[in-house]
């Protein structure tokens, strides 16, 4: 006990030597730049590299974390593996469940909203406390098996370093929010090695308005990020398979299934994000089990509905790293009963996951289940017309884009996203006609997206128009969200 006490007292004068040299540097950086303007653009260009080693950081931690866990147990010898399979995801939610409840509970969820909140209400101030919190919990949550992605969380642990410069150097509000957005381009940036598409899912998620320094900012912070990413884990594109640059529509015929496609993507993803809203709810209301349980429940389910692909497909990509199943996928290398029945599944631990209260993004599970729904379609191209056996890869690849579009309702990006990612720009007519009717049709059958729905059950409107009437609502938010006096006196507070 003696030994732990001296270690996190070791840490701790760690700790505040750093803040101190980041005061001096900060310091030093103030009387040599006065002006505001100047000291933003230095901190952009600083944040964008420390941003990129950020998210380095958390994903060789996160495919360490992997190997450690979830994999290990997915390749015990004997029926061990089944029984594993299930209990390291619960263990590891068990572990986070207690992170979340007693250290830091705004680690919670995907990271996505918790940035659009602090963006709005709290001049895009996050807390180290959360930052440190999401990359601890959120890695061990990954690594040990939930059925969630890195994506999310590396946003909010960009814009968190972000944010804590911009606190540092003493920027105004204004300035301060300008930040969180260059952190958030960078995480998405670093995340999935696609910068252009940083830049838009930026605007169409987080700014909303073609603000010109905000707008330089985020594109030098992307482009920075992406390059520190590029130089320590390779320049190749996330799904570095040379056969997917190949694709294309060879044939028009298949425009029929393509449509077909994005009215699936649609449905797929109003089922998805209707599940995860009441499954969410159904978790809270649960008044017997204490909320640091919960995500155990949510990592067993997982692990079970890994165990079920396992035992009848021998893959994986359930629980842990979903991506070299998906690339299968995106080779046509997979049966269309696999893929279908991947696709179920994938949602099914997704949700459960997600809902019971874990810490963990749903970009990687949204690009899972639309690689596998487009597969299945694709499957029905070859059968039907006798079309090429690239088509099911092809079909892949827009079914990515066209559920993504769906549930995260940002077009623009679900297009760029894609062919940064596969390299794939002969598929532009198929992605656009899926991804704008999967996009069109979601927002037709559920008018709010998926963020706003989970900011709105937990009481906060980014809109205040959609508020409701009536008896006031006490929103459930974090310590650091519960009223406008904390929110000023996080502003005012040291980082």
């Amino acid at each position: 006990m003696h030994g732990f006490f001296s270690e996190v007292s070791t840490a701790l004068k760690y700790w505040i030597g750093i803040q101190g040299l980041c005061t001096r540097f900060f310091a030093w950086l103030a009387r040599r730049m006065p002006n505001e303007r100047q000291r933003l653009l230095a901190l952009t260009i600083v944040a964008g590299g420390i941003c990129g080693l950020a998210a380095v950081a958390f994903h060789v931690s996160v495919a360490w974390l992997y190997g450690l866990l979830i994999d290990r147990s997915a390749s015990a010898p004997g029926h061990a593996w089944i029984w594993w399979t299930i209990l390291t995801p619960a263990v590891g939610g068990l572990v986070v469940g207690l992170g979340l409840t007693y250290w830091v509970p705004a680690a919670a969820g995907s990271g996505i909203p918790q940035v659009k909140a602090a963006y709005t209400f709290r001049a895009g101030a996050i807390t180290m406390k959360e930052t440190i919190g999401k990359f601890v919990l959120c890695a061990l949550q990954l690594g040990s098996g939930a059925s969630l992605g890195l994506e999310g969380p590396t946003v909010q642990i960009c814009a968190g370093v972000s944010s804590f410069l911009a606190r540092m150097a003493r920027l105004s509000p204004v300035n301060q929010k300008r930040m969180t957005s260059v952190g958030m381009a960078a995480g998405i940036a670093a995340a999935f090695n696609a910068p252009i598409a940083a830049v838009t899912f930026t605007l169409e998620e987080l700014i909303g308005s073609l603000d010109q320094t905000m707008l330089s900012g985020v594109i030098v912070a992307a482009a920075l990020a992406a390059v520190v990413e590029q130089k320590i884990l390779g320049s190749h594109p996330v799904f570095f398979v040379p056969r997917l640059e190949s694709y294309k529509l060879a044939n028009s015929s298949s425009l029929i299934w393509y449509a077909l496609l994005g009215l699936l993507a649609a449905m797929v993803s109003v089922v998805f994000t209707d599940s995860l809203l009441w499954l969410r709810k159904w978790f809270r209301e649960l008044s017997g089990v204490p909320p640091w349980i919960r995500p155990a429940i949510g990592g067993a389910a997982a692990g079970s509905l890994a165990v079920v692909a396992l035992l009848f497909f021998h893959l994986n990509g359930i629980a842990g790293n979903p991506y070299p199943t998906l690339t299968l996928a995106l080779l046509g290398g997979l049966p269309v009963t696999a893929m279908a029945v991947l696709c179920v599944l994938k949602l099914a631990a997704t949700v459960t996951s997600y809902s019971s209260g874990g810490s963990g993004g749903i970009f990687a599970p949204a690009l899972f289940m639309g690689g596998m729904l487009g597969g299945a379609v694709g499957f029905l191209d070859v059968t039907v017309f006798h079309h090429s056996a690239d088509s099911i890869g092809a079909f892949a690849v827009v079914g990515m884009g066209a559920v993504f579009a769906g549930i995260v309702r940002a077009p623009m990006t679900s297009i760029l996203i894609i062919f940064e990612m596969t390299g794939g720009y002969g598929l532009v007519l198929p992605l656009m006609i899926a991804n704008m009717s999967a996009f069109a049709l979601a927002r037709h059958w559920r008018h709010t997206p998926v963020y706003e729905a989970l900011l709105k059950q937990d009481g906060i409107f980014l809109d205040q128009r959609q508020k409701p009437h009536g008896p006031r609502v006490t929103p459930i938010l974090p310590p650091q969200e519960s009223s406008a006096k904390a929110a000023e006196a996080l502003l005012q507070q040291a980082p």
